[in-house]
């Protein structure tokens, strides 16, 4: 990305801030003229006394001079200050406003991605996090620059620059030959310094992520012993980066050297240059210091050109991350149009290949009938497929190849939130969100009543357990257990009430009585729904209606509970290596001997 296309991104961010831009604008202007006083006074002042002294002028003469002098340039300095504090104030209220701006640009932006944006293994949560806060830290940081110190600087040194050549040509020259060599030695600085930039950038994804991945898995490395495999996995990349952070400095000093050498220079041309027209009379001495000083007001930006340097090719650097999530079009969350009066929740699959976006083919030539009204259950074994189908059932993915109809409308010609508006979803690890318990069940239903939440916490058998906590309902969410959390999530969905109702494992983390009160909820809830539940509960295939049984992302048999057992195929051995499992045949002795 070039520094012209950065700033065509950054420009509608600040066109609401128009006249924030025009004052910032305005006083940069009178400061830059402000700026040169100190040079014309000091010439003034040299002149004025060197002359009395010459003259032999009494003292009180230089005093009442010295008293008007200094009465303008106090002035000049209270200007100067007021002038500053308000560039510096709108600057910040800018930089504070577009920082704004982007972050809820961005976020506005990923939420309506398809879900393969997520599961993409160059978007893991610490990489995203790091691309996201680095290109806001950086982008703003240049709008702040430039409105605060690089606008500033580069007018001062204009106003500086024309103000020499006015008072003298040749000296003018000098100041305006010594700034494009000065450019050029920054810009090869900033272009040694990229490929060091890029690899922080990678470097600080992969700390980012790790440290995250470490947190999430901590109870896993305890268990296992494993802090100092983790700790030194942590020091290769720590290492690597501090390698990469002594290479930048060592590039950055170097270069430093040179433009403080060649500033110098430009110095002392100056002071040789005006010292031979003052010897030759065309300047008097007060011209040496005066051309000096305007000399050092045009090369104030140029001292700073390698922070501001640094400041655009981490914009850059950053900014082509940040900008290539913000405008990537390709993974906005496709949407129909379509949206029925109601929905009946009839559900044909047809001839259904899909691959996850890491390459692993999940479903080949899938087909099947769900029917409206009715339990359907899926089976079989882990990775057969069958979350898989309630992702692209939910819309989550799309289809590599086949069809997928509701209601014999393609799935793909529904609008995608009235679609999930008319569906529920209770997962095997639900996602509780901070806040207190009642928010956390009103995510089904933002608008209900406090009373609605309550009758779906007792639905979902969660309502006593509630009540026993300190706050009741107003408690942290996070408090809870993990099968009261799950209890929550089911009673989500209790509030949402819709038509379809897709279960992927909705009582895999609750215990045998919390299990037996769900089943008892969800069998009330099934009524008049469309339902398709992902279990091993054996207790919840039997009491399907329609058993569908998946293999290797295929359907391999569909039927009743007791059509399939009869088969003596996939259905059989799984349910029977259910029900050894759960030591039936010990079971049905103990409580017949009851």
């Amino acid at each position: 990305m070039t520094i012209n296309q950065l700033f065509k991104k950054i420009l509608p961010f600040t066109k609401p801030y128009k006249n924030l831009i025009f004052y910032t604008i305005l006083l940069t202007v009178v400061g830059s003229f402000a700026a040169q006083v100190n040079a014309f006074i000091l010439k003034y002042t040299v002149d004025t006394i060197s002359e009395l002294l010459i003259n032999k002028t009494p003292l009180k003469q230089g005093l009442s001079l010295l008293g008007i002098i200094s009465a303008i340039l106090l002035g000049k300095e209270i200007l100067y200050s007021a002038v500053q504090f308000g560039q510096k104030f709108y600057g910040e209220k800018l930089r504070i406003m577009i920082a704004r701006d982007f972050s809820q640009a961005i976020v506005n932006k990923i939420l309506t991605y398809k879900m393969a944006f997520y599961t993409s293994s160059l978007n893991e949560s610490g990489k995203l996090q790091t691309r996201i806060d680095a290109g806001i830290s950086s982008l703003t940081r240049l709008v702040q620059n430039f409105f605060i110190d690089i606008l500033p600087l580069f007018a001062n040194a204009i106003v500086a620059l024309v103000c020499m050549f006015l008072a003298n040509f040749y000296v003018g020259l000098v100041g305006l030959f010594i700034i494009p060599i000065y450019f050029y030695v920054s810009q090869m600085q900033a272009k040694r310094l990229s490929g060091f930039r890029r690899n922080m950038r990678s470097y600080r994804e992969n700390k980012s992520n790790q440290i995250i991945n470490l947190i999430d898995s901590i109870t896993v490395i305890k268990s296992f012993v494993r802090e100092d495999i983790e700790a030194e996995r942590h020091k290769v990349i720590q290492y690597e980066m501090t390698e990469n952070q002594m290479a930048t400095r060592k590039t950055s000093f170097l270069f430093d050297s040179i433009k403080g050498f060649i500033e110098q220079i430009g110095v002392v041309i100056v002071i040789i240059l005006t010292a031979y027209f003052v010897l030759n009379e065309q300047m008097s001495i007060g011209a040496i210091m005066f051309h000096i000083m305007l000399f050092n007001n045009v090369s104030a930006p140029i001292r700073q050109l390698h922070r501001i340097y640094d400041e655009v090719n981490d914009a850059l650097i950053y900014s082509e991350s940040f900008f290539d999530i913000l405008e990537d079009d390709a993974q906005q969350e496709p949407s129909g149009s379509y949206k029925p009066s109601y929905i009946k929740g009839c559900i044909e699959i047809r001839n259904v290949d899909f691959s996850y976006p890491n390459g692993h083919q999940a479903l080949t030539d899938v087909s099947m009938t769900i029917e409206p009204n009715q339990n359907t259950a899926l089976v079989g074994l882990s990775g057969a497929g069958k979350s898989t189908i309630i992702n692209l059932l939910d819309k989550f993915y799309e289809p590599s190849a086949g069809q997928i109809l509701l209601d014999g409308v393609d799935l793909r010609e529904y609008d995608t939130d009235y679609l999930r508006e008319n569906v529920g979803l209770v997962l095997q690890r639900n996602h509780i969100f901070k806040g207190s318990i009642a928010d956390n069940i009103r995510y089904g239903k933002t608008e209900a009543s406090f009373e609605e939440v309550e009758e779906a916490a007792k639905k979902a058998y969660i309502h006593q357990q509630i009540l026993e906590l300190p706050n009741g309902y107003d408690s942290e969410a996070h408090l809870l257990s993990g099968g009261q959390q799950q209890r929550i999530a089911i009673a989500r969905m209790f509030l949402k009430n819709p038509p379809i109702i897709f279960l992927d494992e909705p009582t895999a983390n609750l215990d045998a009585i919390a299990t037996e009160q769900i089943k008892n909820s969800l069998d009330a809830i099934k009524v008049g729904r469309t339902v398709i539940i992902v279990s091993h509960s054996i207790s919840q295939i039997i009491d399907s209606e329609h058993i569908i049984v998946m293999e290797k992302g295929r359907v391999v048999e569909d039927g009743t509970h007791e059509e399939l057992f009869d088969r003596h195929g996939t259905y059989h051995q799984i349910f029977s290596a259910m029900a050894n499992s759960l030591n039936i045949h010990k079971i049905t002795e103990s409580m017949k001997e009851d």
